[in-house]
């Protein structure tokens, strides 16, 4: 059988040595190496995509929380402040 890389028309830049990583394909690679190799790829896309499905949730479960403790701030600050005003007109301030 023909190579696929040799069919795709790709070329290892050194023939016969080792591939640069494990995505690269040697110019013996086979249809069924090429078909697995893009299975792989294929597999570790979807993992991926599941993992940033899961990240965009917890951040907006965290944007959620932190714009619940803003508020939270907020209203503190302004009782703090109606009680700091409340205090100061009592002792004449």
């Amino acid at each position: 059988p023909v190579p696929a890389a040799a069919a795709a028309g790709e070329e290892n830049p050194v023939e016969g040595g080792p591939p640069d990583h494990s995505y690269s394909l040697s110019s013996g690679t086979t249809s069924e190496e090429l078909l697995r190799k893009l299975n792989e790829q294929r597999d570790i896309i979807a993992l991926l995509e599941v993992k940033m499905k899961e990240m965009k949730g917890s951040i907006r479960r965290l944007r959620l929380a932190e714009a619940q403790l803003r508020e939270e701030i907020r209203e503190k600050d302004r009782l703090l402040h109606a009680a700091s005003a409340g205090t100061r007109k009592r002792h004449g301030l």
